[in-house]
């Protein structure tokens, strides 16, 4: 995805170009431990999403978003609540129906302690429905490749990652935690649409390392929502089964805290 941002950013006069360096490992927070570490002079920059708030909650690293600078907010990749082919239902109320007559019975694939797995419990909440969780590990990749043989009844999966699958049948799509619907996918309702106030995504956006001085945030800011403005570029990444939602470095930071407080209200519900 900031692949895409690389090329046009470095085509359109980025000042100093971008070189996007990937950092695999231990679910991104290899990554964030070198990118925590680095020079504060406005020539480090880091990918970050609400994994870190996640990953800080179940101690796997020993800081947060607040040991970054926010410098802006760009993409929202939607999740889509979905289901194996086999399942009896093919509907959200059909769906739902099910789970409310068997609490604590079905089965749901998720990385516990991840964006997939919190999904779930937040919608729980909300609709009173209880779940079987499958731990999961290898990513969207290895979950789609489960649900599909039904290894589990239901996963959270989005656009991006498994478009062909969720319109081919190979999986069944019963609710996006959209604003609105998508366009990809016209009949599935939104989870409000259902009476369920849950909008939820991978929200992806930009940091720099703590003490980066504040007009070199304010260039990088302006840099990375230029794109943005582009009705190409915007085709371009909607075309992955993503949106573009710019926020500026404050409006980035008021939000991490809000999705930290929803995130940690439901980390601790589950330690009880």
């Amino acid at each position: 995805m900031f692949g895409l941002f690389e090329k046009y950013m470095n085509a359109n006069g980025a000042s100093p170009k971008i070189k996007v360096v990937t950092i695999p490992g231990q679910g991104g927070n290899k990554g964030a431990k070198v990118a925590v570490k680095e020079k504060a002079d406005g020539c480090s920059l880091f990918a970050i999403h609400q994994s870190a708030i996640i990953s800080h909650l179940a101690k796997r690293v020993n800081f947060n978003y607040t040991a970054f600078e926010t410098v802006a907010h760009l993409t929202v990749t939607p999740s889509i609540l979905s289901g194996s082919p086999k399942v009896p239902y093919s509907s959200y109320d059909g769906m739902l129906k099910h789970l409310k007559a068997n609490p604590g019975k079905v089965k749901v694939g998720a990385a516990l302690g991840a964006t997939s797995h919190f999904i779930w419990l937040i919608f729980g909440e909300k609709t009173g429905t209880s779940f079987s969780f499958v731990p999961v590990q290898g990513g969207t990749g290895k979950r789609k490749q489960l649900l599909m043989n039904n290894t589990f009844s239901l996963a959270e999966m989005n656009e991006a990652a498994a478009a062909k699958q969720l319109k081919s049948g190979l999986m069944k799509p019963f609710a996006i935690a959209a604003v609105k619907r998508s366009p990809a996918f016209p009949n599935v309702p939104t989870l409000r649409e259902k009476g369920v106030d849950l909008v939820y995504a991978l929200n992806r956006g930009i940091v720099a390392p703590k003490g980066t001085p504040k007009d070199k945030i304010a260039h990088w800011a302006a840099a990375f929502g230029k794109p943005l403005k582009d009705p190409a570029f915007v085709k371009q990444i909607a075309a992955k089964g993503t949106g573009l939602q710019y926020m500026g470095p404050d409006a980035y930071k008021k939000w991490f805290a809000a999705q930290t407080a929803l995130f940690t209200r439901v980390h601790n519900s589950i330690r009880k």
